[in-house]
C-alpha cells in the first residue's frame, strides 16, 4: 500500500511539473523558462525535478509529445470499424483536431514549437513520430479500410492521407498566425467541416 501511495504522489508531481511547465514554456519560451521558476511554481526544492526530468529539454520535449500526439484517441479495431462506415472516420478525425486547434491552453506552446522546429533536432524528430507518423499510419488505415470496402477509389492510402491531413494542418498554422496579431479566427471555424464534405466527394465512389 505505502509503495502504491508512493507511486500516485510521484506521478501526480510529475503530471504538475507538465503542466506547470506548458504555461511557463509558453509564457517566457524555452530560454525563459527555467528549471528554477519551473520548481518555484509547482512549489518544489529545483533538486527534486530531477528525480523526475534529467534536465529542461526532456521536460520540454515531453510537453511537446503531448501537443504533437496525435487527436485521434480510439484503438486500432476502433478506427477500423468506423473507417468502414467512410465519411464518419474523417469527421470524426476532424473533430478532435478542431478541438486541439481551437484550445487555447495548447495556441502558445504550438506557435513556441513552431519556432523549436528550426532550432531543435530532437523537437524536430519527435514532431516526425508523435504528429506527422503516427497521424500519416492512422488515416492511411483508414483510407485503406475503405478502399477494401469499395467506398473510395483505389489507390495509395498514404498519399490520400497526406492530401487530407496537409489542409487539417494549413488551417491549425492559419489559425495560429491570426491569433498572434489578435485577428479574429471566426471564418475559419467552419473550416474543418468544409474539406472534410470537398474531400470526401472527391474521393468516394
Amino acid at each position: 500500500m505505502p509503495q502504491n501511495r508512493d507511486t500516485r504522489v510521484k506521478n501526480g508531481t510529475k503530471d504538475k511539473i507538465l503542466k506547470v511547465a506548458t504555461t511557463l514554456f509558453s509564457q517566457y519560451g524555452y530560454k525563459g523558462a527555467s528549471v528554477r521558476k519551473i520548481a518555484a511554481a509547482v512549489g518544489i526544492r529545483e533538486s527534486a525535478i530531477y528525480n523526475h526530468y534529467t534536465n529542461k529539454e526532456e521536460i520540454f520535449l515531453e510537453v511537446a509529445k503531448n501537443i504533437f500526439a496525435s487527436p485521434f484517441s480510439m484503438k486500432e479495431d476502433e478506427i477500423k470499424e468506423l473507417a468502414s462506415r467512410g465519411k464518419p472516420f474523417l469527421q470524426k478525425f476532424t473533430t478532435q483536431y478542431k478541438m486541439l486547434t481551437f484550445d487555447k491552453s495548447n495556441e502558445n506552446m504550438f506557435r513556441l514549437l513552431m519556432i523549436e522546429l528550426m532550432q531543435n533536432q530532437n523537437i524536430r524528430e519527435q514532431f516526425m513520430s508523435e504528429f506527422h507518423d503516427k497521424n500519416i499510419k492512422q488515416l492511411s488505415e483508414g483510407f485503406f479500410v475503405m478502399m477494401q470496402n469499395s467506398l473510395i477509389a483505389s489507390g495509395d492510402p498514404m498519399l490520400v492521407a497526406y492530401e487530407f491531413i496537409s489542409t487539417l494542418f494549413y488551417i491549425r498554422l492559419q489559425v495560429t498566425l491570426l491569433r498572434f496579431d489578435e485577428y479574429s479566427t471566426n471564418a475559419l471555424s467552419t473550416q474543418f467541416e468544409k474539406h472534410v464534405d470537398f474531400f470526401w466527394e472527391s474521393i468516394k465512389i
